[in-house]
C-alpha cells in the first residue's frame, strides 16, 4: 500500500497523544505518513475547539488545505462546533477525539468515496498499548483518564471528551515501563484534569504517582493540570508523592479568576483563598516549585473590582507561568446563555493586555532567582536556533544551552547565567 496520510495536530497534550496513536495505527495498517500536505492522499486534522480564536485558526487552515485531497476532521472541534464545520468546510469524514484504531476503518471508507461521520459521544477508551509514533522520542505523553468531573460554565470540552473514565494503575505503569524501554526519559501524565484520576474506581492521583515513581529507571514525570477543588481532599498524599526525585516540582493549578463571585458564576468549586492555600502548602514543602496557572478575563459579570482581585491574586501568589485567555462564549455552554453583564470586547482586550504584562514581569522576577544555579538538566528538545538545546531542571524550568554535539535525551550539568521571561539561558558546567 503506497497511500500516504498527513496528520496535523492542534491543541493540548492529550490531543497530541491522540495524534500519535492515529499515526501509529495508520502506519501499522500499511499507510505511509507524509511530511507535507502536498504529498498525501488523505489529510487528517486532529483539532481543538476549547477557545474561539483556536477554532477560527483551525477552520481557516482547513479552508486553505489542498482541495484535491480527502480531508478527515478528527478531535474535539467536530463534537463542539459541527454545524459551523458543516457550513464552512468541505470535508470527507469527521470523527471525535481518541478514536484509536478506528481511524484505519474511517480512512479506508473515505478512500472509497464514502462520507463518514462517527460522532457518537460514547465512553470509549482506547487501549494504552496501541501503536504510536511519538512526536518527540524522549517524551512519552501518557493519558491517564478521559473526561472530568467538572461542570465549568465556560467549558465545552465535556461535550467532546465526556465524563470521567480512568485507566488502571497497572495499565499506566505498564505503558511507562514499555516506553522507557524504547527510549523515553520524560513522561507527561496528562488528562483534562489529572486530579480527577481514578475517582470513579476508588483510586487517586497520588497512588498513581507513587506507583509510577517506584518503577526502575532514570526518568522524570511531569504532572498535568489539576483543578484546585479536586486537589484539596488528596493534598497531603499528593505532596508526599511529589517528594520522589522522579516527579518534576511543577504544579499546574488553574485559578481562572481571583474573585470569588466570578468563580461561582464560572462554576469553579473553590475560592481564591483555597487556591492560595494549596500553593502555600506545596511551596512550603518545595520552595523552588514552578507554579503554572490559567486566567480568563472578561467572563460575564466580571466588574472592574473583580478584575482587580485577579491582579492582586497574581501579585500575591506570583506564578512562574500564567496562561491568559480572553473570554469567548463557546457553543452549548452555560456561559453562552448569559445575555446580561457582558464585558465589552475592547475592555476584555485591555484587561488581557494588562494581565499579560503583569504575568510577564512576575515570570521574569521568578526566573532571576535561578541565576547562578548549578544542577542537572534533562535535554528534551532541539532549540529554535541552530546548535541550541532545551532542557528541564528538577522544577521543570526550561533551560537553553548551546552545544555542537547532539544532547537530546542526555542529562547535562549546567549553570544558569541569564533569565528571560519564559526560560533560562545556561552554560554547560563541568
Amino acid at each position: 500500500m503506497n497511500l500516504q496520510v498527513f496528520i496535523k495536530n492542534f491543541g493540548c497534550s492529550a490531543n497530541t497523544a491522540d495524534g500519535e496513536v492515529l499515526a501509529g495505527c495508520l502506519a501499522q495498517a500499511g499507510y505511509q505518513l507524509a511530511s507535507k500536505e502536498s504529498e498525501a492522499d488523505v489529510l487528517i486534522y486532529n483539532t481543538c475547539a476549547v477557545k474561539g480564536p483556536t477554532e477560527n485558526r483551525i477552520l481557516n487552515a482547513m479552508k486553505q488545505a489542498p482541495k484535491n485531497k480527502k480531508l478527515i476532521v478528527a478531535g474535539c472541534l467536530p463534537m463542539i462546533s459541527f454545524e459551523r464545520l458543516l457550513r464552512e468546510v468541505h470535508f470527507d469524514g469527521a470523527v471525535g477525539p481518541s478514536v484509536g484504531r478506528g481511524i484505519v476503518d474511517v480512512v479506508s471508507r473515505v478512500l472509497t468515496g464514502e462520507k463518514v461521520l462517527e460522532l457518537s459521544n460514547s465512553n470509549y477508551k482506547p487501549n494504552l498499548d496501541l501503536p504510536r509514533i511519538k512526536s518527540n522520542p524522549i517524551i512519552s505523553i501518557v493519558p491517564v483518564n478521559f473526561g472530568c468531573l467538572g461542570s465549568c460554565a465556560y467549558c465545552c470540552v465535556v461535550f467532546a471528551r465526556g465524563h470521567l473514565r480512568s485507566y488502571s494503575i497497572r495499565q499506566v505503569t505498564e505503558r511507562v515501563k514499555s516506553d522507557f524501554a524504547s527510549g523515553a526519559r520524560e513522561f507527561w501524565i496528562t488528562s483534562q484534569d489529572t486530579a480527577c484520576y481514578g475517582r470513579e474506581s476508588g483510586n487517586n492521583l497520588a497512588e498513581l504517582l507513587e506507583a509510577v515513581s517506584s518503577l526502575d529507571g532514570n526518568f522524570k514525570v511531569r504532572v498535568g493540570m489539576m483543578t484546585p477543588n479536586m486537589v484539596i481532599d488528596i493534598q497531603k498524599k499528593l505532596i508526599n508523592s511529589f517528594r520522589s526525585e522522579k516527579i518534576f516540582k511543577f504544579l499546574h493549578l488553574p485559578v481562572q479568576s481571583g474573585d470569588d463571585e466570578t468563580l461561582k458564576r464560572m462554576r469553579r468549586f473553590y475560592s481564591a483563598h483555597q487556591f492560595k492555600g494549596i500553593v502555600d502548602e506545596f511551596r512550603t514543602e518545595f520552595p523552588d516549585l514552578t507554579l503554572a496557572t490559567d486566567v480568563i478575563v472578561g467572563f460575564p459579570g466580571e466588574t472592574a473590582e473583580s478584575f482587580e482581585n485577579t491582579l492582586k491574586l497574581l501579585e500575591e501568589v506570583k506564578p512562574d507561568v500564567t496562561n491568559v485567555s480572553k473570554f469567548f462564549a463557546r457553543p452549548k455552554t452555560a456561559a453562552a446563555q448569559i445575555k446580561v453583564c457582558l464585558v465589552e470586547r475592547e475592555e476584555i482586550k485591555r484587561r488581557s493586555t494588562v494581565v499579560a504584562g503583569v504575568a510577564k514581569q512576575i515570570s521574569l522576577e521568578r526566573n532571576r532567582h535561578w541565576i547562578g544555579w548549578v544542577g542537572d538538566v534533562l535535554i528534551d528538545e532541539k532549540g529554535k536556533v541552530e546548535g541550541s538545546w532545551v532542557g528541564r531542571n528538577f522544577a521543570y524550568k526550561p533551560v537553553v544551552v548551546k552545544s555542537s554535539e547532539s544532547l537530546l535525551g542526555k542529562t547535562v550539568r549546567i549553570k544558569a547565567v541569564e533569565a528571560c521571561a519564559t526560560y533560562l539561558n545556561g552554560v554547560i558546567s563541568n
